[in-house]
């Protein structure tokens, strides 16, 4: 567990130290300041505003990042020949990669906490309440991170880099459309239309299940219930992915 836990924390320190991070939380300082300008011309619907806009920036800056962080994880240490110091190492290739997505998880966490902080700090100034609904949407947003982490480590594991942030961000909009294929092809009268709409719903992880940023908007209560049945969705999706990321991470042939 010692080992597992300092490979976890090393994780977080390289990711931390990394430019791209550095460069996504001073961007996203600066975008959630920026929706005081953008709301002194709807001062009326000022809450919905700051809330829709805050909360939307920390999701396109951390999804991408997670995305980024993810889908480099084995090229990184093959490019540095580190693969090969811990392969050989008693640990298993699948602690390794399971402390790796621990390391990463901490550091999405890290951010969003701090994010968090300073959109509170935004409300609180101007005198907007800290509502049920928001602290749900984070957690959905939280949530939605693990999966799509724990997809960009699958892909890496037996591509490049590129490929991997390719598909994973594609599974990211499909995830989010999934739904409305799945809609659309029910009203299809084509058969082979129904199938495979079906067959995509049911493939890929409807991530529009923990985007509860459109009810914290509205201020619209977030069910314990609701929040638990996202919570065990985005367990068995992550969990999917890391077997199958550990099955293959075990097989793989380093030279």
């Amino acid at each position: 567990m010692g080992a597992f836990a300092a490979m976890a924390w090393n994780g977080f320190r390289e990711a931390r130290r990394n430019r791209v991070t550095v460069l996504v939380a001073a961007f996203a300082l600066l975008l959630l300041f920026a929706t005081t300008l953008i709301t002194e011309v709807t001062v009326s619907t000022f809450d919905r505003v700051v809330t829709d806009f805050g909360l939307g920036v920390m999701s396109l800056l951390l999804v991408f990042l997670s995305i980024y962080l993810s889908s480099g994880l084995i090229s990184r240490e093959i490019e540095r020949r580190t693969i090969f110091l811990m392969v050989s190492k008693p640990m298993s290739r699948s602690r390794f990669l399971l402390a790796r997505l621990a390391g990463n998880m901490l550091t999405l966490g890290v951010l969003l906490v701090a994010m968090t902080l300073l959109f509170w700090v935004e409300l609180v100034l101007h005198r907007s309440p800290i509502t049920q609904p928001q602290m749900a949407a984070l957690w959905g947003l939280y949530l939605e991170l693990f999966v799509l982490t724990s997809a960009g480590f699958l892909m890496s594991t037996f591509s490049s880099q590129l490929v991997s942030a390719l598909v994973t961000t594609g599974l990211y909009f499909a995830g989010h459309l999934c739904s409305d294929i799945y809609n659309l092809g029910v009203k299809s009268k084509v058969e082979f239309v129904q199938w495979v709409s079906k067959a995509t719903y049911y493939a890929l992880p409807n991530l529009e299940r923990f985007n509860f940023r459109p009810r914290a908007t509205y201020a619209i209560d977030v069910t314990a219930v609701e929040l638990g049945t996202a919570t065990l969705y985005a367990l068995g999706w992550g969990a999917f992915f890391c077997v199958l990321a550990s099955i293959v991470f075990e097989r793989r042939d380093f030279r």
